[in-house]
């Protein structure tokens, strides 16, 4: 008999160490909004944990009312603290922001700085985990927490379509997505760039320092898969995108999450809501992928 989905994610929550309440209310404070040429920004505080504040941005299109599709959008680490929800309103490399693309689509978007990055800097992610983990605490759980929590404020907004709120990373940003899709099921579109990784395959290619202290959780692999976690989002539609020429992301690795998720899929009447893309690329997002990502929002939000 197949394992219940919903006892699956409670056993993957608590795995994420002592984390605070659930239940608590969370509150917000604006600071300022600014128009720009395709959207209108607000510069947010939010109490998603009870602990520290958390900066944010909320994007909506300029010349169209609510409510909106909406994505939750998860930054990377970028080996730059100073980054943070900034990724979500500058442009990447060539490629137009993720603020100016979505609002163009009819979407808006929530990015906030998460733990130790840009407005929440000043203490290293081994100074945090080592505290965290002192305490009964974990750092990756932590952050899931917030994010679990910024739905919960995505859902209070009269702006926002509770029905039609999507969430998308790239390198750290992806894992959160897919995290955060699996724990939590208001989450009704899922895409992840470039950090669909295999544990055990990480393992085998000696490739577990490419990620920060912040991505290890105690005994998670003696209950899940990378495969079994991505399992958790069916039947909602997911779009993985990977390079393969990325270290991150061994093919081996790849190929064992393609499988389980496809039988998770398969077995839930909904085959064609998963799909694993993968590009002749490394660790970055090409133009290809964003027509990918924004065609998948499209078709699904």
């Amino acid at each position: 008999m197949a394992a219940d989905p919903e006892a699956r994610r409670q056993e993957l929550y608590g795995l994420l160490g002592d984390l605070p309440d659930r239940h608590r209310p969370v509150a917000a404070r604006t600071l300022s909004v600014e128009e720009r040429p395709g959207y209108v920004i607000e510069n947010l505080i939010l109490d998603l944990n009870g602990i520290e504040d958390v900066p944010s941005y909320f994007v909506r299109p300029k010349d169209s009312s609510g409510p909106y599709p909406t994505v939750l959008y998860n930054h990377a680490h970028h080996g730059e603290y100073l980054v943070g929800r900034n990724e979500l309103i500058n442009p990447r490399g060539k490629l137009e922001s993720y603020a100016d693309a979505l609002a163009a689509h009819g979407i808006a978007a929530l990015c906030f700085d998460t733990w130790m990055f840009n407005e929440r800097r000043g203490r290293s992610g081994g100074e945090i985990f080592r505290e965290m983990l002192w305490k009964g605490q974990v750092l990756w759980g932590m952050m899931v927490y917030d994010s679990i929590k910024a739905m919960d404020y995505l859902v209070t907004r009269d702006d926002v379509d509770p029905d039609r709120i999507a969430t998308y990373g790239i390198s750290m940003g992806s894992t959160m997505g897919w995290w955060l899709a699996a724990l939590d099921q208001r989450v009704k579109v899922t895409v992840d760039v470039c950090c669909l990784t295999d544990y055990q395959a990480l393992i085998e290619t000696r490739g577990t320092e490419g990620h920060g202290v912040y991505y290890y959780v105690p005994k998670l692999m003696k209950h899940f898969t990378s495969g079994q976690i991505n399992a958790l989002i069916a039947p909602r539609p997911h779009l993985g995108q990977a390079g393969i020429y990325d270290p991150l992301t061994p093919p081996v690795g790849l190929d064992r999450i393609d499988r389980e998720v496809t039988a998770a899929y398969a077995a839930a009447g909904a085959d064609d809501a998963w799909k694993l893309v993968r590009s002749a690329t490394g660790h970055f997002e090409t133009a290809e992928m964003r027509v990918q990502t924004l065609a998948w929002l499209d078709r699904w939000l």
